[in-house]
């Protein structure tokens, strides 16, 4: 299996005055968040779904990247947006997750965040010596395809990279430490069982960001990628009614 083929940027040019940024998570493709970005488009919202650096090819590539790579391509998908719509969303998975707080730390002009088992905190056994670890060992096995729906399969890498898991690390790091930086609206979506993020990563969160609007969704039916599993559907409808209200209320 190619995974270039899954690992697409995806661009959309709406009508409504509304712009999404949709993010996929670490080790994974586009594809993982392609339902939740298919379905903004449908309600003829602008949306942009980046190819995140070092994703898509071979697990090595990962090893080659930082953080503020990534930053750098979710900046430019943001302003991408912001010239074509007055109210603009951000929606991530995991790292995406990630990746969405720490916008909505930068630019408070952003209308409100939705995360999807975002990264705030990680409890893996030997984080403490991946600083160390990252240059003995190149990658341990992966983390993909956490998924209850039987025979769904996510496109993404089967080793973990060692010196990529640090860059989100570190990335996980600085955001967290400005989490009282968010004012703007977040809807918060968390599985119940998640084998790859701890619940903490997003009680942490809610009880952090200093948004009045915030709400924790929690997902019964899903591990932990959420967007291609039992629970997708809600998740689509959830977002899309707080993108409206959230939108309605600035108008």
């Amino acid at each position: 299996m190619s995974l270039k083929e899954h690992h697409k940027p995806f661009s959309h040019e709406g009508n409504k005055d509304i712009g999404v940024v949709v993010i996929h998570g670490f080790t994974s493709t586009t594809s993982s968040v392609m339902p939740l970005a298919e379905a903004f488009a449908k309600e003829d919202y602008h949306v942009e779904v980046p190819t995140l650096h070092g994703h898509g090819s071979d697990w090595q590539d990962l090893n080659k990247i930082t953080y503020r790579q990534w930053i750098e391509q979710v900046r430019a998908a943001y302003f991408k947006l912001a010239e074509r719509a007055d109210r603009v969303f951000v929606c991530g998975l995991s790292l995406g997750g990630t990746l969405s707080l720490y916008l909505a730390q930068k630019y408070p002009a952003i209308s409100g965040l939705i995360l999807i088992n975002n990264v705030c905190i990680l409890k893996k056994p030997g984080l403490f010596f991946l600083p160390i670890l990252r240059f003995i060992i190149p990658s341990i096995p992966g983390i993909a395809s956490d998924i209850k729906k039987p025979l769904n399969k996510e496109i993404a890498y089967d080793r973990t990279p060692l010196k990529g898991l640090y860059q989100l690390v570190k990335l996980m790091r600085i955001t967290r430490k400005k989490l009282h930086r968010i004012h703007q609206p977040a809807l918060i979506f968390k599985s119940v069982e998640d084998h790859v993020v701890p619940m903490a990563s997003a009680t942490y969160t809610l009880k952090k960001i200093r948004s009045t609007d915030k709400q924790l969704i929690m997902l019964k039916d899903s591990y932990h990628v959420a967007t291609l599993d039992n629970d997708a559907e809600k998740i689509i409808k959830k977002s899309i009614e707080f993108i409206k209200r959230i939108s309605k209320q600035e108008n």
